[in-house]
């Protein structure tokens, strides 16, 4: 049987969206963006505030859209931005509401200057049963050369 594929991703910028575009132009499978019911403003430092505010209190953000038959994806490739050093609220809402056990997850990241910081490990503690592979960090909207470098990241994982 064929690997089952869900390239899941919160984006607030587009460049956690580009990233996610570029994966499934190499492995295909399904993209899903993940989006609160709320979005957030277009401001940046009132986003800023409101997203610092929403991760020290823990707060998971209700979701519009859902991920129907989330049983039929054995791997999951899944995208957010650094925001205050872990994954974007709606991704944290978005781990918490399926039970990712038995499943492959494949983090990814864009940052404006802090890298991965605790996103891969934040992820690990949110699916403690799943199989987390190595993550692929992305400092802006990557550049140039950002598709080369997402083809070597899935020949280095065995994915493509």
């Amino acid at each position: 049987m064929s690997r089952q594929i869900l390239i899941a991703y919160f984006t607030w910028s587009g460049n956690t969206r580009k990233i996610a575009n570029l994966i499934h132009k190499e492995v295909d499978g399904t993209i899903f963006e993940i989006q609160p019911e709320v979005p957030y403003p277009n401001s940046y430092n009132v986003v800023v505030e409101q997203a610092k505010k929403e991760i020290r209190a823990g707060y998971k953000p209700p979701l519009k859209t859902k991920v129907d038959n989330i049983e039929l994806y054995d791997t999951i490739f899944l995208g957010s931005p650094d925001w205050w050093s872990t994954i974007a609220p709606p991704v944290a809402t978005f781990l918490s509401e399926y039970d990712l056990s038995g499943k492959t997850i494949i983090p990814f990241c864009s940052h404006g200057g802090g890298g991965q910081e605790r996103i891969f490990s934040d992820i690990s503690k949110l699916c403690p049963k799943s199989k987390i592979l190595e993550g692929f960090v992305v400092y802006g909207s990557g550049g140039g050369d950002l598709q080369a470098k997402i083809s070597s990241w899935l020949h280095k994982l065995n994915i493509k």
